[in-house]
């Protein structure tokens, strides 16, 4: 048995043929015949999760892992408001996710009658399109239209560049009348693979263009992991005179890139400014987590900066955009000419230089600093088990992560779409839920708090471990330039909550470590990856204001002569 309504017969059974593995559903009535089809659905998974913000970041963090599309289903009204969040991170991500959300009939519509709001188009800024499949279509015409919409929807957000689509779904009553099973004959639309190279005549000026520069920069910002793109990224970093710089969350271990940005730039002398500006910048990937690279290479521009995304957007960061490449890229770097003989005295040699003295100075200052987040991070980072995917939490987190070189087995994946607090340990359980692989977030203890409701769970996967780091508040206004001066520091921005979380831990089911020092860190962090079998957390208590200080001397070290 399953719904009597065809159209969503026909809605469960397209996405299933187009590759829809998983569906996360939060409860709801205008909903349930969604419910019914999709459950009883033998070949779909789907997962329920009540709070809809938590269930749309868990619904990205399955389809983050598996590149692949995602539905989520909702019930009307403010229900479907709670999804914005993910979606929005989802959208700067470029992540698949099919937006299924019941509505009441038009007729409903501002007359006055419970969780009925304007949902048609609802998502208009942060999806790649909106569609509203006809009310309770019944003859071979209607579902025809109601077949080509869903098609179109899917195909939209799993063609070129990837994004989430929306489709609202009027429905009247009944809503849980039964029907017999019965085979399906559904309209299917294929869409063909994006396949594209640089033509001849374009990579002959490309060519002309990169050879006449002799300090070229390709600064990357997030990327999933790809061992083509990392072949191509290794072989031009043999070029001495390219310079690629990377962060964590870049996913690329190529030997002779550089890791640390933010130490490099910082580093860098008003005198030398010149010297190590570069006369081509290349980006790829999506958002730069280092705002000293952005404000660098915004006050000293490339004479040109070729952005390469497969969506063809003018993304100009850095204020000095000559060119976007509408192609993937490892298909373009993979074409142009990747060594060039020059080795005494080149630009990569400038940078290698500038980075062993950043070096030293860190492992120095670290080996005698004290207790605070910094020299947490130093050792944490090497007791995270091998093979890991590491999930980072917004703000602080993903700066500090940055400060230290990534290591070459694991996955680095962060929120930097939007960069919000607000999903991060609901998109962590959504990729732990479908990765084999041992999946830890690194969290701030706001970030936890905001998305508390990930806990509240009944598919947390054994494999995940959340490390909280209780530094007392929002301790990256305790040294951003304005905030960590001002009256309302305390209060208005840092925030320090009081709470109990091992109480918060303890009431959803779920083993609670805690730690407070240096000397006690290695051991507490084995027995939590080791003791238990199942998903449990560990708050690490980090002087807040000692932290801000250290952070602030170590940034004054590296600019030291």
């Amino acid at each position: 048995m399953t719904t009597d309504k065809p159209g969503i017969r026909h809605l469960a059974e397209i996405l299933y043929q187009k590759g829809i593995e998983h569906v996360v559903i939060s409860p709801g009535s205008r909903n349930a015949p969604l419910i019914i089809a999709f459950n009883r659905h033998t070949k779909i998974n789907c997962i329920s999760i009540v709070d809809e913000r938590s269930a749309a970041f868990f619904a990205l963090g399955i389809a983050q892992q598996t590149n692949k599309a995602v539905g989520i289903i909702s019930t009307s009204g403010t229900a479907v408001l709670n999804y914005a969040p993910a979606i929005a991170e989802a959208y700067y991500q470029q992540i698949p996710l099919i937006i299924l959300t019941a509505d009441r009939p038009p007729e409903w519509i501002d007359q006055g009658v419970g969780q009925a709001i304007r949902q048609n188009n609802i998502y208009s800024n942060f999806i790649k399109g909106s569609f509203e499949l006809p009310v309770e279509p019944k003859n071979d015409e209607e579902l025809r239209l109601s077949d080509r919409l869903i098609n179109e929807a899917v195909n939209l957000a799993t063609y070129g560049t990837h994004g989430p689509v929306h489709i609202n779904i009027p429905l009247r009553e009944p809503l849980y009348n039964l029907i017999g099973e019965s085979k399906l004959s559904v309209k299917l639309i294929k869409q063909p693979e994006l396949s594209s190279k640089l033509k001849y005549v374009d990579l002959k000026v490309f060519s002309e263009k990169w050879k006449k520069y002799n300090k070229r920069m390709i600064l990357c910002g997030s990327l999933k992991p790809d061992n083509e793109l990392n072949n191509v990224i290794n072989n031009l970093a043999q070029d001495k005179n390219t310079v690629i710089l990377t962060e964590t969350i870049s996913n690329l271990h190529a030997k002779g890139i550089f890791t640390c940005i933010d130490k490099l730039v910082t580093a860098i002398k008003p005198n030398e400014t010149k010297d190590f500006k570069p006369e081509l910048l290349i980006t790829i990937g999506e958002n730069i987590i280092s705002k000293m690279i952005k404000a660098f290479l915004r006050n000293n521009k490339a004479t040109e900066h070729w952005h390469i995304d497969i969506s063809g957007k003018s993304i100009d960061t850095f204020q000095s955009l000559t060119e976007v490449i509408s192609l993937s890229p490892k298909v373009f770097l993979g074409q142009i000419p990747q060594k060039n003989t020059s080795t005494e005295g080149s630009y990569w040699d400038l940078w290698k230089q500038k980075e062993i003295i950043c070096e030293n100075k860190h492992q120095t200052f670290i080996k005698n600093i004290e207790f605070s987040d910094l020299k947490l991070y130093d050792k944490l980072l090497s007791l995270i088990p091998e093979n890991s995917n590491l999930q980072l939490g917004n703000s602080t987190v993903v700066r500090y992560a940055q400060l230290f070189k990534p290591k070459k087995n694991f996955t680095y994946n962060s929120n930097r779409g939007t960069s919000g607090i607000d999903g991060c340990s609901s998109t962590a359980a959504g990729a732990a839920f479908v990765s084999k692989k041992p999946t830890t977030l690194i969290t701030g203890d706001i970030s936890f708090l905001y998305d508390s409701n990930a806990l509240w769970n009944n598919h947390l996967s054994d494999n995940l471990r959340i490390i909280v780091i209780n530094n007392s508040g929002g301790n990256i206004f305790r040294f951003l330039d304005g905030s960590s001066s001002i009256a309302e520091l305390e209060e208005f921005f840092v925030t320090e909550p009081k709470v109990d979380y091992k109480k918060l831990v303890e009431a959803h089911g779920i083993q609670h470590y805690y730690c407070d020092n240096m000397a006690d860190l290695e051991q507490i962090v084995s027995r939590f990856y080791s003791e238990t079998h199942t998903m449990s957390v560990l708050e690490i208590k980090t002087p807040s204001e000692k932290s801000a200080e250290i952070l602030k001397a170590y940034f004054s070290n590296l600019k030291s002569t």
